[in-house]
């Protein structure tokens, strides 16, 4: 058993790796290029919404108010006639990234603490870089990949593009591997 205070320099380290390679990743590489296409007539979609003065947040319409609701023929005639939509307002105006990068920084350091704990539980000190680096690999994409998986079974999120964001966590998983095994303490 290795404890997370000798530790302390792969977590911190991987963090800092997966957040510049996700940097590259997203600024350099065309792959999430094609995430999210624009409507068509995106101008009188945006007259129609904006028009509404939504406060940010998640909607979804139609909305069912109970079960009950969602059974009568009323709500299935505004499913059948749509749009269906799932949609997440923003505050107007240019997103600042700064709030975004620091929390994203945090994730992953959140991500490598729970590799850390993992792969220090079943590993002791002087493990063989492999065995680190499997733990901390598994545990890691665990972390940046599967629950992309539950946001496209419920929320519809694109098939391709949460099969881009498991490969860039399987890359931020490998990432997160080597600098364990790298790093894990030889007394």
């Amino acid at each position: 058993m290795t404890g997370l205070t000798a530790l302390w320099l792969p977590i911190l380290l991987s963090g800092v790796f997966v957040f510049i390679a996700s940097s590259l990743i997203h600024m350099v590489l065309p792959w999430h290029k094609g995430d999210y296409p624009s409507l068509p007539n995106e101008d009188a979609f945006r007259a129609a919404v904006g028009a509404l003065k939504l406060p940010p947040g998640e909607y979804m319409v139609p909305r069912a108010g109970s079960m009950a609701e969602m059974g009568s023929p009323e709500f299935k005639a505004k499913m059948e006639q749509g749009p269906v939509v799932m949609v997440t307002v923003r505050p107007n105006g240019m997103p600042g990234m700064g709030r975004q990068l620091g929390l994203w920084f945090v994730f992953s350091l959140v991500v490598s603490v729970f590799a850390a704990y993992v792969t220090g539980r079943a590993l002791g000190q002087s493990s063989p870089y492999l065995s680190v680096f499997r733990f901390a690999g598994v545990t890691a994409f665990i972390g940046y990949s599967l629950a992309l998986w539950s946001e496209a079974i419920w929320y519809f999120r694109g098939t391709r593009r949460t099969v881009l964001a498991t490969f860039d966590g399987l890359i931020y998983a490998l990432i997160t591997a080597g600098t364990f095994g790298w790093l894990w303490p030889q007394w």
